[in-house]
C-alpha cells in the first residue's frame, strides 16, 4: 500500500506533495466532492484530490481561492448558491459519458446556416 503511494504520482498526489502537506501544510478546508485544500506560509496553495486527479474536479469557488483570486478560502455555508446554478461536475471528455450530439441520418445534409432567398 506505501509503494502504491510512494511510486505512482496518479493515486491523490505525488510523493513530494505528500512531504510538502506533513510538513509545512495547513488544512484550509475540503469541498463537497471530497478534495482537500492546503496552504503553507509562503501562500503556495494545493490541493489533495479525494480520488484519481482530475483538474476539472476543483469547484468554482475553490478554483478562485486557488488561483489566488480570492483570499478567503470558500466555506460551504458560507457560499451562496442560486437556484438556476448547476452542480458542479468534473470534465468527461474521452469517456463514455462525453457528450455528443444528436446524430443525423446519412442521407439528410444538416447545414450550419440558412442561404438568402
Amino acid at each position: 500500500m506505501i509503494f502504491k503511494y510512494i511510486f505512482t504520482w496518479w493515486n491523490k498526489q505525488t510523493f513530494g506533495t505528500f512531504l510538502k502537506t506533513i510538513f509545512t501544510g495547513k488544512f484550509v478546508g475540503k469541498d463537497e466532492l471530497g478534495n482537500k485544500y492546503y496552504k503553507n506560509s509562503k501562500n503556495e496553495r494545493w490541493v489533495v484530490y479525494s480520488n484519481k486527479i482530475e483538474p476539472s474536479k476543483i469547484t468554482s469557488d475553490w478554483f478562485l481561492w486557488m488561483h489566488h483570486t480570492v483570499d478567503k478560502a470558500p466555506i460551504e455555508n458560507e457560499t451562496k448558491k442560486f437556484s438556476w446554478q448547476k452542480k458542479h461536475l468534473e470534465n468527461k471528455t474521452g469517456t463514455r459519458n462525453s457528450y455528443k450530439p444528436i446524430k443525423i441520418r446519412k442521407d439528410e445534409v444538416k447545414k450550419k446556416y440558412e442561404t438568402w432567398k
